[in-house]
């Protein structure tokens, strides 16, 4: 029986970095799939794979409580009018106030807590909001799944979610678009940091590190991969890149060959990330992870087997474990990547994360009759 799928996303690139193959899965079954996300020029993307698209405008980083209850309120509207059979949603806005706005319409919504960014890094007004927000809107809707287990144990204890919540390996790596590549010969030593650049992603960490390393190690290239999301750090980047410290490579929307031509992948995070699909990526095709000691970046990095975790925010520790591995003979480096391709083929297949989705696609109708909650 075809069922009516809405997608509740805040950007294109979060869709088809990580879910284009579940769209894919879910439109090849015969199912009408509805994405509501803010207007880009890719989103062609979904509507030529068979999705229809509903423009809808979502301040990603804002708190302004006008903006946020015209949302809400385009949410109800839009599930009032499709009467979807279920709901999915990715970060924080979509799952809170598509939550409250299934929780009005009496929808079915499964959220995918795909990591908290700066919210609960710090006690703060915001912060009390948002877990106010969570417990009166994601807490009663139909399932949370979560990828990795601190926030988790977070959401619970803090009384976030209820007992409808699941684990999930992330949002997985597909296996067969990052396949094993050879390492590169130690002519040159390449690192990368793929990411929004801003201080949360810890920019910061990353520069320092290059800059210690690349003065007693020339034959190393430091590479960054990302969009400004803060731009204060345009100047200081572009002045780094003139220094020959780094090589700024801007966004890239095929970061395989940069991953390729790299031994080592650093993401020096201070938190909520969910399960940074950089390093599953990375991992995947045999590349050594470097990564600080966040949930997530645990989950997907095996200290001294598949790379190594730094302390977060302290950069002479990223220094010393950078050093550790240019240090590292040869052939250890390659197995060091092969043992991450064997942990994410183990625990991260995109395909089990598919399968999650697509079990609930399956067993709604069984519990629910039109996505509606039988109250």
């Amino acid at each position: 029986m075809t069922k009516k799928i809405l997608i509740l996303s805040n950007h294109f690139i979060t869709l088809y970095s990580t879910r284009k193959e579940l769209i894919k899965r879910l439109v090849d079954h015969g199912n009408d799939v509805y994405i509501s996300m803010p207007k880009y020029d890719a989103n062609s993307f979904f509507s030529n794979m068979g999705c229809k698209i509903i423009e809808t405008s979502v301040d990603r980083r804002g708190v302004n409580p006008f903006r946020d209850l015209r949302l809400i309120c385009n949410y109800i509207k839009i599930m009032r009018e499709l009467k979807p059979n279920i709901i999915f949603s990715y970060t924080i806005k979509p799952n809170i106030y598509g939550c409250i706005a299934s929780n009005i319409t009496k929808n079915i919504q499964v959220s995918n807590i795909t990591g908290t960014g700066a919210t609960f890094m710090k006690k703060s007004v915001i912060s009390r909001i948002v877990m106010m927000l969570y417990k009166i809107s994601v807490k009663n809707s139909y399932k949370v799944f979560f990828q990795n287990s601190g926030d988790k144990d977070f959401f619970v204890q803090n009384k976030m979610v209820s007992k409808n919540y699941e684990m999930i390996p992330g949002s997985g790596v597909n296996l067969q678009q990052y396949g094993v590549a050879d390492l590169p010969s130690e002519t040159k030593v390449n690192f990368i940091f793929i990411g929004r650049v801003m201080e949360l992603k810890g920019i910061d960490q990353y520069l320092e590190c290059a800059k210690v390393i690349k003065e007693k190690y020339p034959n190393t290239t430091f590479y960054i991969a990302g969009f400004f999301e803060e731009e204060r750090y345009k100047d200081i980047v572009d002045e780094y890149n003139n220094q020959g410290i780094v090589k700024y490579i801007g966004f890239q929307k095929d970061i395989k060959p940069w991953i390729q031509k790299c031994h080592c992948i650093i993401l020096p995070s201070h938190g909520g990330e969910g399960v940074p699909n950089v390093l599953l990526e990375a991992a995947a095709m045999g590349r050594i992870c470097i990564a600080s000691t966040i949930n997530g970046s645990k989950d997907a990095v095996e200290n001294d087997v598949t790379g190594y975790l730094f302390q977060t925010r302290n950069a002479q520790d990223l220094i010393d474990k950078v050093e550790k591995f240019i240090e590292l003979p040869y052939e250890d480096k390659k197995r060091m990547g092969l043992a991450g391709r064997k942990k994410v083929e183990n625990e991260f297949d995109r395909q089990v994360v598919i399968d999650a989705y697509l079990s609930e696609v399956e067993n709604v109708l069984d519990k629910y009759v039109g996505g509606v909650q039988n109250v």
